[in-house]
Formats: structure tokens, sequence, C-alpha cells
């Protein structure tokens, strides 16, 4: 029987690690994961991981030297890096730090957790020296390989995709049946309090409007737990100040996107993943067009998708239906509607090399599209040598850039860890380890108390 491959997920937000370990259950499908929860502003808290519902089979919290202390002494075949631009560009350079020649070392994964709408070149550059760049979909996989091409990279690591946690019951349509529908909110997006006021006064009104549906508010996350973003303004405390309160029928909720998606008729979101999710089993799904189609709100992304629609038009009855051509190019199957790409409505892929290489709609390769990379990751695991990791970034191509960058993450210019970056932890008693991790759990509740209490006062006497 073939030994289990060893897989290590390092991830710093609940979105990132759901990303990630789904990720390592596509590329590695028979594997024993090691999870690793970055340690800083966003550390998911128990609660959000069970949200999630992936489990490891360790877990452990880490800094980004005390991971890399860990890849260098353990074995590990795949290392999936969840993580922020930055903390990639560091692990990748830290790797390169430990393995400067060809040698037996991991195979390195990184990727997009969602949607990717802003800061593309930067965080495609910090990204660039994994030996995969995975892309969600055709659109971002052509996308990524501009950004590389354009300042000479190599993009042979761009390898196309889906989301890993695209998948569920496919949706029977309700028609005038509708009965359930979710309002799947964002911790940053819309980050104005008006403006998420005004959102959630608008899915009030559409219960009232409808007593006859169920409007479910889908939240991200408790007050003083941090997820992916910042939440300044919690929809929590919006709807204690909404004039006359939720009505009975339009109640906030938490839980797994995937099971709450199970009882949806109707997702309604500015721009969140979940607008994937959902039209991936068929659902329909509307893209909020109330606060303008604008880049600072990522619904511009949903450009030709069908799905851009107002409140207004969702109160007289709307039920937005995904434009094929859209979904294929965007990684979706459409599985519930019969109108996905397997309907012959997508492009053909583009010819390439291997590489580069597209799947074709109603190819094997479109019905699973992780068995491109995952033909990658397994020629990679054969290899007795890989090559160092050559980063884009170096202290040549960014002198000014990378330093402050590893700095942050306690490296070197070099990638090698600064002095003390490392605790070893020997001969540490246990009384000790637990008041540090009580004084690092004090720090981040002083933190999010401050982004989410102290900030938003300090903002608004600034106005006045």
């Amino acid at each position: 029987m073939p030994e289990r491959k060893r897989v290590a997920v390092l991830a710093d937000s609940d979105t990132r690690w759901k990303w990630g370990a789904n990720t390592a259950r596509r590329l590695v499908p028979d594997h024993q994961l090691t999870g690793f929860l970055l340690r800083g502003r966003a550390t998911p808290t128990a609660r959000q991981l069970g949200e999630v519902g992936v489990p490891a089979d360790r877990l452990a919290e880490v800094t980004c030297t005390e991971f890399l202390a860990e890849i260098e002494r353990e074995p590990y075949d795949v290392v999936v890096l969840a993580l922020v631009g930055g903390a990639v560009q560091a692990v990748l350079h830290g790797a390169r730090a430990l393995w400067p020649a060809p040698a037996r070392r991991p195979v390195l994964v990184t990727g997009y957790v969602g949607v990717v709408y802003e800061k593309l070149a930067d965080g495609l550059l910090l990204r660039h020296g994994a030996d995969l760049v995975l892309a969600n979909s055709r659109h971002d996989a052509e996308r990524f390989r501009a950004v590389y091409d354009g300042v000479g990279a190599d993009a042979g690591a761009v390898t196309e995709t889906a989301l890993p946690f695209l998948g569920g019951t496919p949706y029977e349509p309700a028609g005038s049946r509708t009965r359930t529908v979710v309002f799947a909110v964002q911790p940053s997006v819309p980050d104005d309090r008006a403006d998420r006021a005004y959102l959630l006064e608008r899915a009030a009104r559409h219960a009232r409007l409808h007593p006859d549906r169920e409007v479910l508010v889908k939240l991200r996350s408790k007050p003083g737990e941090h997820t992916t973003h910042l939440e300044e303004q919690p929809y929590q405390r919006l709807a204690q100040r909404l004039p006359g309160g939720l009505p009975a029928n339009c109640r906030l909720v938490h839980g797994n996107m995937g099971e709450v998606l199970d009882g949806t008729d109707l997702l309604v979101t500015v721009s969140s993943t979940a607008a994937l999710e959902s039209l991936h089993r068929g659902i329909p799904t509307a893209v909020l067009t109330d606060l303008g189609i604008r880049e600072a709100l990522g619904n511009h992304h949903f450009l030709g998708s069908g799905c851009l629609a107002s409140w207004d038009q969702l109160d007289s009855g709307l039920l937005p239906e995904g434009d094929p051509v859209w979904l294929a190019a965007h990684g979706v199957r459409a599985t519930g509607t019969g109108r996905g790409p397997h309907g012959g409505a997508a492009a053909a892929a583009a010819p390439g090399n291997a590489a580069h290489a597209t799947a074709a709609p109603g190819t094997a390769a479109e019905a699973d599209p992780y068995a491109l990379a995952r033909a990658k990751v397994a020629g990679l695991l054969t290899a007795a040598r890989l090559p160092s990791p050559a980063p884009y970034y170096t202290l040549t191509t960014a002198p000014g850039y990378l330093p402050g960058i590893l700095a942050r993450h306690r490296l070197a210019p070099d990638g090698t860890p600064l002095p003390g970056a490392v605790r070893s932890g020997a001969g540490e008693s246990r009384l000790r380890r637990r008041l540090r991790a009580h004084l690092r759990e004090a720090a981040r509740g002083a933190y999010r108390h401050g982004v989410q209490r102290v900030a938003p006062v300090i903002r608004r006497l600034g106005e006045l």
C-alpha cells in the first residue's frame, strides 16, 4: 500500500484555511494533513475553524520563522501557502535560503481564496516563485500569465483550476415558490457604515415586502473575531440600531456557507465569493448594484455575468440567471441549471504549451478542474531534486520593497531568520507557554476592540 503523502497548509485566516485545506484535498487526495495558522491579527478562532468544517490531523499556531524551521525539520511532500501576498513572499524567500541549490524539498503551492478584483499585479508578483500558482478560472489564468509575461518572469507555474470548495447539491428551480433569500455579507465591502446600514435595511424591507419568504443575513464572523479583512462595522451591531428592528422573517445567521446554500432559493451579495458557489449550483444569484458598479466594491468583476441587479429589481420578483459564457470563463459549471458550459456556449480553450494548458470545454479536464494541477504535483514529487525557489522579487529587482516585506516576518534580506526570531522552547515550562498564549489572546482582543470600537469613533470625530 503506497505511503500517504505529507501535506502542510499554512493559513492566516478562516477563509484562507478553507481554501488551503480544500486545495490540499484536491491536489493530493490521499494525504496526511498538518495545519498551521500564521500568528497575526486574523488568526481564526476554534469556532471559525469549526464553521469551515475542514479538520486537520494536527493543527498548530506558528510564526513565519517557526514554520520555516518546521518544513526544514519535517519531510513534507507538499506545502500549500494560503496567505496574503507578503506572507507568501516571505515563506518563498525563507525556503530559498533553506534550499539555495537543487534539493529534495516540498512542492510549494499558492493561489487566491476567491475573486481577484484588486492589487492584481502586486499580489501576483508576491506569489511568484512557488512551484504552482493556482488560478481559479480560465479568465484568471490568462490575467496571471499576462502579468508575469509583462515583467519577463516565468509564467509556467500558473495553473488553471477552480475554487476547491465548489460543489454541493444542484439547485432545483423554485420559480414562484422562492422561499429563502440569503444576503451574504462581507467584512469590508462596503466599508462605510451608512452603506452597510442601507444594505441591511433593504434586506429587512425585502422581508417585509415578501412575508412568505425568509431572509437570512449570512454573517462571516462574530464581534471580536476577524476574517481575511477587517470588519469595523459588524452587521450584528447595525441590526441593533435598525429603526423598527428586523422583521420576524429576517434574521442573522452563521454557519457553513455550503450548508446555508442547501436551502437557498436566491443568493444576494455585493461581490462575495459565495456568488460563485451559488452560481455553481445553479441558484439564482444577484450581485448588487445599489451602491454602484465600482472597483472598490469588487462587483465590477461580475460584468457580463447576468447577475447584476438592485434590491428594487429583486423586490419586484427578479431572479437573475448566470450567463453561460461568463460562467465557463470564470470556472463555474452551473451544475443545477442545465445552461452551463457543457451546453456548447463556452469559448474554446486557447492553444499553448503544456505549462500554459487550459481545459477544453466538454473534456475530462473540465469535469475535473484539478486534473492538470494534480498531474503537475505528481510529476514534481517524482523528481529526485527540485530547483531552489526563484521569486521574481530579489534584492536586484526590488531592493526598496523586498527587505521591508521580509522584515515584517522576522527575516533578513537574504531570507534567513533575524536573531531571536525562532524560539527553541527548550526548557520552557507549561505555565510560561500558557501565560504567553493568554497574553497573545489579550493583545488580539485589544487590537480587535480598537478596530471595531475605537477606530470608528476617531474617524467620525475627524470628520466633524
